[in-house]
């Protein structure tokens, strides 16, 4: 891992790569680091999001699609309507382990023999989240605190990620609750496993009142069967004590479906349920 980033062209502020971040938890990959329009003028420090996939935030030419989240261009938005507050913006790069990596493991050793062969067969092997954690949690975020002005408690250290990346930002928040205050699941791939990780949640929510989620789901393709699971995930939450609209948002978005391009026409929602003023 080189300590010194590549600057790359972003919108509304500065984008840098560490290109091979070495972990002793998972292979290596890119890390890159939006620093929002004012931080290199300024002194003032910043929450920060952590967000899976992260080849598909900025940049069309490394997207899955052709079609960026646009992460740097709706937070700048945002920020200049006075919806959000400035944060810098973490995005982890996947690897060809990814769905191992964002499986909720605890979930997965809990689950049948029939689900937990059916993840096997969809990731090509058992999940290794716990390890990928280790990496966010003791390697990276600890570097990122170290090298940027950020607001390091738990308020402000938030989590986003899409399909599995919706799995194992949620699998953050339980896991780690005193390190992760909001998570944003965005078309959470509940019917991995079998929905294994719904069985999770009903024993592994974080005490309500500290922390905030934000689920949604579209009605096509991948999505389609999605809902009923996300009902019962609802149904935890609430018997929970989390309080609807303000530690707990749930939204469908009817006709949508499981693409980049959908997720980058709503992702101002998600960004200001975790980042709004």
């Amino acid at each position: 891992m080189s300590l010194s980033p590549l600057t790359l062209p972003a919108t509304g502020g500065t984008l840098e790569r560490y290109e091979n971040f070495a972990s002793a938890y998972v292979q290596p990959r890119h890390v890159d680091v939006w620093l929002p329009t004012g931080y290199a003028d300024g002194h003032d420090r910043y929450p920060v999001l952590y967000a899976h996939d992260g080849q598909n935030l900025f940049h069309a030419d490394i997207s899955y699609t052709g079609v960026p989240w646009g992460v740097d261009e709706t937070l700048t938005r945002l920020v200049a309507a006075g919806q959000a507050r400035p944060a810098i913006v973490v995005g982890m790069w996947n690897t060809n382990g990814r769905a191992r990596e964002y499986m909720p493991q605890r979930a997965f050793e809990a689950a049948s023999p029939d689900a937990q062969a059916s993840f096997v067969q969809f990731g090509g092997g058992p999940p290794l989240s716990d390890a990928y954690l280790r990496f966010l949690t003791a390697e990276l975020k600890p570097f990122i605190d170290k090298a940027y002005r950020t607001l390091p408690d738990q308020p402000n250290t938030l989590i986003m990620g899409s399909s599995m990346g919706g799995l194992i930002s949620a699998y953050a928040m339980c896991e780690y609750p005193a390190v992760y205050g909001g998570a944003a699941c965005i078309s959470t791939h509940w019917v991995a496993a079998e929905g294994a990780v719904v069985d999770y949640l009903a024993h592994a929510l974080p005490t309500a009142g500290r922390h905030r989620f934000y689920f949604d789901y579209g009605t096509l393709g991948t999505d389609a069967p999605y809902a009923p699971f996300q009902h019962r995930v609802d149904d935890l939450l609430r018997a929970a004590s989390y309080t609807p609209g303000q530690d707990w948002v749930t939204r469908s978005f009817p006709g949508a479906d499981h693409t980049e391009a959908d997720w980058r026409a709503r992702l101002e929602i998600p960004l200001t349920f975790l980042l709004g003023r």
